[in-house]
């Protein structure tokens, strides 16, 4: 199946369902748009019509007021064709469906994303990559960076912020000969 038919059949089995095709050439997806409260529908749909039998991830992206994406990516291991399932949620009270009776290989996933964004999932969610005492969700484009804190970005913060407006230097690390001063010259 090519990834617009992926894409229309899955627009046919689940309400509100909008598909698209990624970018990639020979290795674009199906991407399709489903409401939130579709999701597992659209994971079952995928997997039970479309014979993606293999859960390859799942993360978020935090789209600012506009609430967070949650992106899930789907294959057919026989069929050898793949889509990515994407929903948004509301940045307040931020929580969607479990994707585990559908693919028990989710449960990892939730739970990163989870720690990571803050969006919630029925079941446990124990940490897995930060210590206990951490407060916040680190992938959020609102926590802000430590190290920024403790100690100044060296030039501009960010690319275009600089006062001159010039283009960041290319900084050598310690004990790198510029070019020129090494190697043949011929």
């Amino acid at each position: 199946m090519t990834p617009e038919e992926i894409g229309a059949r899955l627009s046919e089995l689940v309400a509100g369902a909008q598909a698209g095709v990624s970018g990639g050439g020979a290795y674009a997806r199906a991407t399709v748009d489903v409401p939130a409260e579709q999701w597992v529908a659209a994971l079952t749909a995928a997997r039970d019509e479309l014979s993606c039998d293999f859960f390859d991830w799942l993360s978020a992206v935090d789209e600012l007021d506009a609430g967070y994406d949650v992106v899930a990516h789907v294959w057919s291991v026989g069929a050898r064709h793949g889509v990515l399932l994407r929903t948004r949620v509301p940045a307040e009270g931020a929580s969607l469906p479990s994707a585990v009776p559908v693919y028990p290989g989710a449960a990892w996933h939730e739970r990163e994303t989870y720690e990571m964004f803050g969006i919630g999932f029925p079941g446990p969610l124990e940490p897995l990559l930060l210590p206990p005492e951490f407060e916040g969700h680190p992938l959020r484009k609102s926590f802000v960076l430590a190290s920024r804190v403790a100690k100044p970005w060296p030039g501009a913060k960010e690319p275009g912020e600089s006062e001159t407006g010039s283009k960041r230097q290319a900084i050598r690390p310690p004990g790198v000969p510029a070019p020129g001063e090494w190697g043949p010259t011929s």
